[in-house]
């Protein structure tokens, strides 16, 4: 390694040293070992470029442009708290790398054991995946996506890292088959329900983490038809899976106060009860309950449907969840 290198090298870790100790300040990386995940995998490999937005539209930032002063602007967005646009599609965001800290509370969440198999719904950049190869080993880690773009990227991003996980081009709707039984599913794209494919590719006691409504559900699987639990309280905002969701039909929002549905919360029970449950309804339901937080709403997958709930599974407040095109 050259004085310059080794200078980059020196930089690079002094950055990543920051991030860590500014998780750490806001509550995240408890866990000793998701914090030495955070601390060796080197964040800038897996976005050499990303787009930051302007007035005059997107803009990209990559470590290898001439501008110095560019240069150090991508450095301090690949180690800062924020989520970065990392693919775009005819001005659409299509893949990014969610904020450090809500990886990290993520991860903590998946409470992962030494020995566990885990699959990843949504390969991004690569960098989650990187994480859990650190801490679980490569061979315990699958990440798939369904763009052959992003899962060879992301495959690059993780050899040039030291990482080799498992990379699968695939509908994420669908699972990974040939790589079950697993013990966690975590997913990186917003969900409209849960896959029936995820849990009978679980085993028992397994746990399942996935954006859902703009929360985090966390399901703990009973069996391959079974599985039930409560919202976060952390809000989510991700991509959409692509692949085989049913497309949400609009809805009518006319006559809702604008207090309301500038409410972050009253905007997840919007979301939650999208397609069963009029706005109106929704509205008075939330005025009712005292505008419940997250953590109250649950989840429930059983063999007869699929249905989100208000404090009790079998309570008053239940509607049903839209599904994936073909269930």
């Amino acid at each position: 390694m050259g004085a310059q290198d080794a200078d980059m090298h020196g930089m690079y870790a002094e950055a990543r040293a920051a991030l860590v100790r500014e998780m750490a300040a806001a509550g995240a990386l408890d866990d000793p070992a998701w914090r030495a995940a955070f601390t060796e995998v080197p964040r800038h490999l897996f976005v050499p470029y990303y787009f930051v937005g302007g007035p005059a539209g997107y803009q990209r930032l990559w470590g290898e442009d001439p501008d110095p002063a560019r240069r150090q602007r991508w450095l301090e967005g690949v180690y800062s708290d924020t989520p970065l646009a990392t693919r775009m599609h005819g001005g659409e965001l299509v893949s990014s790398s969610s904020q450090p800290s809500l990886m990290a509370g993520m991860l903590e969440e998946l409470d992962v054991r030494d020995g566990n198999a885990v699959l990843e719904i949504g390969a991004g950049t690569g960098y989650n995946a990187a994480l859990l190869s650190h801490r679980l080993g490569d061979d315990l880690v699958t990440t798939v996506d369904l763009d052959p773009e992003i899962t060879e990227s992301a495959r690059k991003h993780l050899e040039a890292a030291g990482y080799h996980p498992a990379v699968v081009t695939g509908d994420g709707a669908l699972g990974c088959p040939a790589r079950a039984p697993f013990d966690r599913i975590i997913a990186t794209c917003a969900l409209p329900s849960v896959p029936r494919a995820w849990l009978a590719q679980c085993r028992p006691g397994a746990r399942i983490l996935a954006p859902l409504a703009t929360g985090l559900i966390a399901l703990d699987v009973r069996d391959a038809s079974h599985a039930e639990g409560h919202f976060l309280h952390t809000p989510a905002y991700f991509v959409p899976l692509r692949g085989g969701t049913a497309e949400p039909a609009p809805r009518q929002l006319g006559g809702l106060p604008r207090r309301a549905l500038e409410n972050d919360l009253f905007r997840f029970l919007l979301s939650l009860t999208a397609g069963s449950l009029d706005p109106h309804e929704a509205l008075t339901l939330w005025h009712r309950e005292h505008r419940p937080p997250r953590e109250r709403f649950g989840v429930t997958v059983a063999e007869d449907g699929e249905w989100a709930w208000l404090d009790d599974p079998q309570g008053p407040y239940a509607w049903p969840l839209g599904g994936f095109a073909g269930e």
